[in-house]
């Protein structure tokens, strides 16, 4: 294949736009010290990453028609070196919340093409295989942009770690490399707005994704204010790397599972994993909160994650790319309003009890999608082995 076809130039691309996404979460307690506010602040300061991908997901749909697959990607990649950019110049929980909704609209770009893009490149692949790079690069980047930053905060405080230039460098050669993409598809005329479509039995996945992706908000946005009680502050970066990039190990097995088996493993796990993980980090007991997020990692992207896209796509029919945006709606949803909710919980009652009363929420959520999903297949006679379309 000739390097500018490389589908891996795009993969790094991906890579290097998400791990600008939580590049910043080690320092989250640090910017609200600094404003003087508390932990909802922060989570509404996190949460302003769904407001810049929703309109994308939203109103957006039909723009990587319109302009091309390459010039969003290239868009994605200078606005992660934007909010990057930010940072650097004013760190704080305002400069956070701007930085998060420059985040969420550069992701949002890169996924509306990314897996189309993707097949592309590989020359029509499948879609199944185009899909596993995007979700490979993506999930990996997710996770190690924070860990990138705790790996420099070890070495001691700043509110400017080398993680944030090391970004922007990387960054600025992804771009380079970019630009050299083939772009094969031509810009074509079409509707921009394309809403959210749930085909029947697709909603209860969409739930759990919901549910999924709210464990992996409250470990990133809430988690580091908890573990600088214990003195664990400088860590929190490799739990916000365990609970998204590790999921990626889950992936193979999750894809031979049959799509409802494979969600319902995943609901089965969350409860337990966060059990774990909130009572390790109220104990200051490192070790339980990393195998706790790895094990809350399995679900949120592997099992669920595989398992509710996949009956997603296959319920969908010619409508794929709509399904799909009403799934991550979900998604986002709970990667969202239960962080700052929980927030507002940890500012008034204490750590301990906001951590206890999502775990009940969670615990209940969990067992009232797994029943309606188990309903729902018995119905369907939902036996097919999971493949994402």
């Amino acid at each position: 294949m000739p390097p500018r076809s490389n589908p891996a130039l795009l993969a790094f691309a991906l890579c290097l736009i998400t791990l600008a996404v939580n590049l910043q979460a080690p320092l989250y307690i640090t910017y609200a010290d600094l404003s003087g506010q508390g932990a909802a602040a922060t989570a509404v300061a996190f949460s302003a990453y769904v407001v810049g991908v929703l309109p994308v997901l939203l109103a957006l749909g039909g723009l990587a028609d319109r302009v091309g697959r390459r010039p969003l990607i290239i868009a994605a990649l200078l606005l992660s070196m934007l909010a990057t950019l930010l940072m650097l110049v004013a760190p704080g929980l305002q400069t956070l919340a701007l930085a998060r909704l420059v985040l969420g609209l550069g992701t949002g770009l890169a996924t509306a093409t990314a897996t189309a893009y993707m097949g592309e490149l590989m020359g029509g692949a499948s879609s199944a295989r185009a899909a596993n790079w995007v979700t490979a690069s993506t999930s990996l980047g997710f996770g190690l942009g924070a860990a990138l930053t705790s790996l420099f905060l070890l070495r001691g405080p700043s509110l400017t770690p080398g993680s944030f230039h090391l970004q922007l460098v990387l960054a600025g050669i992804a771009l380079i490399l970019t630009w050299r993409l083939p772009d094969p598809r031509p810009a074509q005329r079409g509707a921009m707005l394309r809403l959210p479509f749930y085909p029947r039995g697709s909603a209860v996945y969409g739930l759990a994704i919901l549910l999924a992706w709210a464990g992996t908000g409250l470990v990133i946005a809430l988690l580091p204010g908890i573990l600088r009680q214990h003195g664990l502050s400088a860590w929190s970066g490799f739990s916000t790397f365990c609970v998204t990039s590790c999921g990626l190990l889950f992936q193979p097995l999750a894809r031979r599972m049959a799509s409802t088996k494979a969600t319902l493993l995943g609901l089965a796990i969350l409860p337990c994993s966060y059990a774990l993980l909130a009572w390790g980090a109220n104990a200051g007991q490192l070790g339980a909160v990393l195998l706790g997020a790895v094990a809350a990692s399995s679900a949120c992207y592997g099992f669920i994650y595989l398992g509710g896209l996949a009956a997603v796509n296959q319920l969908a029919g010619s409508e794929k790319t709509r399904a799909s945006a009403g799934f991550f709606l979900l998604a986002y949803l709970g990667f969202s309003v239960p962080v700052i909710f929980t927030g507002v919980l940890s500012d008034r009652l204490g750590s301990g009890m906001a951590l206890l009363m999502f775990g009940g929420v969670l615990l209940l959520g969990c067992a009232a999608v797994a029943l309606a999903l188990v309903v729902s297949a018995r119905d369907s006679a939902d036996s097919a082995p999971l493949r994402l379309q």
